[in-house]
């Protein structure tokens, strides 16, 4: 198995299935646990884990997606998913830097191991405040990022694939 083709298909159009799934849920994972320091320290270090997986999903399928370029004829729609899809990785990234930050502030402000009462570090509000806006706004780029290179892709592939109207009778 090489990481272009798959099965006889190009990996690309599997590879992107898990970042059209991660990147929604660690977006959305992060926004919560930011939002809410109980679920921040009930997931623990999944949060960063996830997000870290989500990174490593992007660079598969934007190489999966440069071979597969290189591989049909010259589209403009091609062109521009391709360059839409480079812009994800920057989003990711920063749900990773967010994430990491998340859980290492839960981590910190946890109550001490054996019952005590008490945090060992209470975080600034400021401080809080700033990663969970930081949060909202990255999650919320991200999301809009794997939106609008999904649109981009679906147009590039179905654009003159299918007619408006039925070619036969359907069931």
């Amino acid at each position: 198995m090489s990481f272009t083709v798959i099965n006889g298909l190009p990996a690309h159009v599997l590879f992107v299935h898990f970042v059209i799934v991660l990147v929604p849920l660690s977006a959305l994972a992060l926004v919560i646990c930011a939002a809410w320091p109980a679920g921040a320290r009930r997931l623990g270090l999944m949060l960063p884990a996830l997000a870290l997986v989500t990174l490593a999903s992007v660079p598969l399928a934007t190489h999966a997606g440069e071979w597969l370029e290189a591989h049909v004829e010259g589209d403009p729609l091609v062109r521009e998913h391709a360059e839409l899809g480079d812009g994800l990785l920057p989003w990711v990234a920063g749900l990773v830097v967010l994430a990491a930050a998340v859980w290492w502030i839960a981590r910190r402000s946890a109550p001490a191991a054996g019952g005590t009462a008490g945090a060992p570090w209470a975080p600034p509000v400021l401080l809080r405040g700033a990663v969970a806006v930081l949060s909202l706004a990255v999650a919320a780029g991200a999301v809009v990022d794997v939106y609008r290179i999904g649109d981009s892709g679906a147009k590039a592939a179905w654009h003159d694939s299918f007619s408006k109207t039925a070619t036969r009778d359907g069931d």
